[in-house]
């Protein structure tokens, strides 16, 4: 897309910021992704979600694409901002699932550019506040019975995938090389561990 340079594009015009500021190219993507909607049970995620308003505009332009087409599909959100995680109980009411992005979650939380040569290494997932926020986000979803995914490179990490299903998540988004090994980590653990 033709998007203005900024200066620190992390925080400017990201995921559903873009959308909202382009709502003919947002109509077109969400036709289009209703027309898959009889292949199966369609999700539709929002991306870089951090305020109600946020969810409800693209929601509210979401439903006027499904009177249009007919079509219906699941709504949810990737948290991926510390505000998301902060509301996750607001958030839950609203949305049909969520989905943690550990990768921006750590270094939005942390404040570390996770692709920064020398500070890469300290942006850690297990981390105890983006645990906390991870946790936050659970509880919230599953008091509105919402399951919650984990996305990013730690539902990869064997050494992490006790501590997240210790948490409660539901689903993790795992890399296709780390299937085996994730697989097998998770039958060899029992909950009351």
């Amino acid at each position: 897309l033709p998007l203005p340079k900024e200066d620190n594009p992390f925080l400017g015009l990201r995921g559903v910021r873009v959308s909202l500021d382009q709502p003919d190219l947002f109509r077109i993507q969400l036709r289009a992704i209703l027309q898959a909607a009889p292949i199966g049970d369609l999700h539709i995620m929002f991306p870089m979600i951090a305020t109600l308003d946020e969810l409800r505009t693209a929601k509210q332009i979401l439903a006027e694409e499904q009177l249009a087409s007919g079509q219906s599909a699941k709504v949810g959100i990737m948290i991926e901002v510390p505000a998301a995680a902060v509301m996750a109980e607001l958030f839950a009411r609203e949305a049909d699932f969520f989905s943690i992005g550990t990768n921006d979650l750590t270094q939005y939380t942390l404040a570390m550019d996770r692709g920064h040569p020398k500070l890469s290494k300290q942006a850690d997932a297990l981390h105890p506040a983006v645990l906390n926020l991870i946790r936050m986000t659970i509880e919230a979803a599953h008091k509105h019975r919402k399951l919650v995914g984990i996305c990013g490179g730690i539902a990869s990490d064997v050494l992490a995938v006790p501590v997240l299903i210790g948490l409660g998540v539901d689903e993790l988004s795992v890399s296709v090389p780390a299937i085996p090994a994730v697989k097998a980590r998770i039958c060899r653990l029992a909950m009351d561990e």
